[in-house]
């Protein structure tokens, strides 16, 4: 069966209408041929260049960790500091000290989803943050501003985004090499 130039979706019912089967299982077949490298899917309009990938849906990860610093900066000097307010800014502090520096790391290290799974990628990401968060700490105490809010904001959100670029970079290199083989 050819399903050459076919959108994805065009390509599930279509395989549905050959196969009898229910879009459902005609998904997860093709899912399944996908895995097993017996189907390629192209995306149609490419991103062109660093700048280009950067700014387009595989690099939506990003985003959503910018969002996850800027989120905790934003409620420490933006949202009054009163009752229910007040709870909003220790979860997205939480989320920002407990998890993203060492999500942002495990992306760069390991900058293939296929490279681990899910579960460990989130269990690696706590243990390494867990590890770095005191080192950073360690290095402010020993600088003229200290452990304070503001120098522990700054330093972590520079951490988090030095990292999240250089895995935006290498995600790159590895989508191009995906893409020529």
């Amino acid at each position: 069966m050819s399903g050459a130039g076919l959108e994805t979706g065009e390509l599930v019912a279509k395989i549905s209408r050959e196969r009898g089967v229910d879009i459902e299982d005609a998904s997860r077949g093709l899912y399944r041929a996908l895995e097993e490298g017996r189907v390629r899917l192209v995306d149609p309009s490419p991103p062109l260049g660093l700048m280009g990938f950067f700014f387009s849906l595989y690099s939506a990860w990003f985003w959503l960790v910018m969002g996850f610093v800027g989120f905790p900066i934003f409620s420490i000097y933006f949202i009054p500091q009163v009752y229910p307010f007040y709870y909003l800014r220790i979860g997205a502090g939480a989320i920002f000290v407990l998890y993203v520096p060492g999500y942002t790391l495990i992306e760069t290290m390991y900058p293939r989803m296929n490279d681990l799974k899910r579960l460990e990628r989130f269990g690696l990401s706590i243990g390494l943050n867990l590890a770095m968060v005191p080192l950073v700490g360690l290095i402010l105490n020993y600088t003229q501003w200290g452990i304070r809010l503001d120098p522990a904001l700054v330093a972590l959100s520079l951490l988090t985004l030095a990292l999240a670029i250089v895995a935006v970079n290498r995600k790159y290199g590895y989508w191009r090499l995906a893409r020529s083989g």
